[in-house]
């Protein structure tokens, strides 16, 4: 058997500095990736807020076009909310109270969270909570910009001391005004956390075109 039919699954599990940062484009573009590879990715959005629709969870579907699969929604988005709150305060907010639930085994998966690593999920648990334990690996979604530093390594120090691997951080840049930082951002968070970083992703207002572009950063990812 070849070196590239033993190797493990690519899992990872995409969570970011903040929310809108571009979480859902980057698990997109790694489940297109792996999909385009032939390996059947699968797409997990376990936590969903701000759905206009129950039924139709904008980024679950969004997860499940990208990686061609046809697994039903319910297996892919578990718990959704109406409300545009962070999950466990939504669920707060109707009395319920969601389980973590297991989540998918034996395939490339790549799973996304919701907002940052402290966003509640429930009375008891934060994203980071979840994320050690599916005992996944971390693509970590950055805004590339002024206070990416600050916000960046706060959140690899959080995931250092939980143990939990950083595979790299991709910085995104979520608007076209000009901001001196980015010139420095990737390359001092590379010296000072010795992690991988991947971007920044430009500014596109064409969504096809970030979609590429979101592909062509992240491809060195999978290659490696």
């Amino acid at each position: 058997m070849s070196a590239a039919r033993r190797r493990a699954p690519f899992r990872v599990f995409v969570t970011a500095t903040d929310t809108g940062v571009g979480k859902t484009e980057v698990a997109s573009a790694l489940l297109s990736l792996l999909a385009d590879r032939g390996l059947r990715p699968a797409p997990f959005k376990p936590y969903e807020s701000g759905c206009v629709r129950l039924e139709a969870p904008a980024d679950a579907l969004a997860l499940r076009a990208a990686a061609g699969s046809d697994d039903a929604l319910e297996r892919i988005c578990v718990h959704r909310f109406r409300a545009p709150l962070a999950p466990g305060v939504a669920a707060r907010r109707l009395g319920r109270r969601p389980d973590l639930r297991p989540v998918l085994a034996g395939r490339a998966l790549v799973a996304e969270g919701a907002g940052g690593l402290l966003v509640p999920l429930d009375p008891r648990h934060d994203v980071v909570d979840l994320i050690a334990l599916l005992r996944l690996p971390v693509v970590l979604v950055a805004r590339a910009g002024l206070g990416t530093l600050n916000h960046t390594g706060l959140s690899l120090e959080l995931l250092r001391r939980r143990g939990i691997t950083v595979r790299a951080v991709v910085l995104s840049r979520t608007t076209p005004a000009s901001d001196p930082s980015l010139a420095d951002n990737a390359r001092l968070l590379h010296e000072r956390h010795g992690i991988e970083v991947l971007g920044p992703v430009p500014f596109l207002r064409s969504a096809t075109a970030r979609r590429r572009a979101f592909r062509r950063t992240l491809r060195p990812l999978l290659d490696r």
